[in-house]
């Protein structure tokens, strides 16, 4: 996992509707980089749905936010659909942004160590991550991510 402090890696990613983003489109921007693991899950659901219900409140702090899985640009758009998702969701089907955000990794599933996403939020200023923090509550992440933007 990457540190406050730590420079963030670049990336370039595709959307639902095929544009692609890199962190450079987000420069003088807070950008709060999420990753969680799947689509149309409950955990997933309720993460997304929260940072939607907020986004209003990102965008006025002078916040974009950004949804990564390594589910399809097809899944993605049907998950946006489904719930009014208003921010923008980028896939990582080779989980290539997942590994160098350290969003990937072993974790105990129903007892079972697996390898796969760990639920982790980054907010990036200027290029530096300001906030890190895995391991997220995806009910309690989007609001305690807005109270620390109101910080900065």
């Amino acid at each position: 996992m990457l540190n406050t402090g730590d420079r963030a890696p670049d990336f370039t990613l595709s959307d639902d509707g095929g544009r692609q983003y890199s962190l450079s489109d987000f420069a003088g921007k807070t950008l709060v980089l999420y990753f969680y693991p799947k689509d149309n899950t409950p955990g997933c659901t309720r993460q997304a749905c929260a940072f939607g219900a907020l986004y209003g409140q990102f965008k006025t702090l002078g916040a974009e936010v950004v949804g990564v899985s390594k589910d399809s640009a097809a899944s993605h758009a049907k998950f946006r659909q489904k719930y009014s998702l208003p921010f923008i969701m980028l896939s990582d089907p080779d989980k290539s942004v997942h590994a160098a955000y350290g969003a990937m990794g072993e974790k105990k599933l129903y007892g079972k160590v697996t390898v796969g996403t760990i639920r982790t939020t980054y907010v990036i200023k200027d290029g530096a991550i300001v906030y890190a923090k895995a391991g997220v509550s995806p009910d309690k992440n989007p609001a305690e991510v807005l109270e620390f933007l109101k910080t900065l």
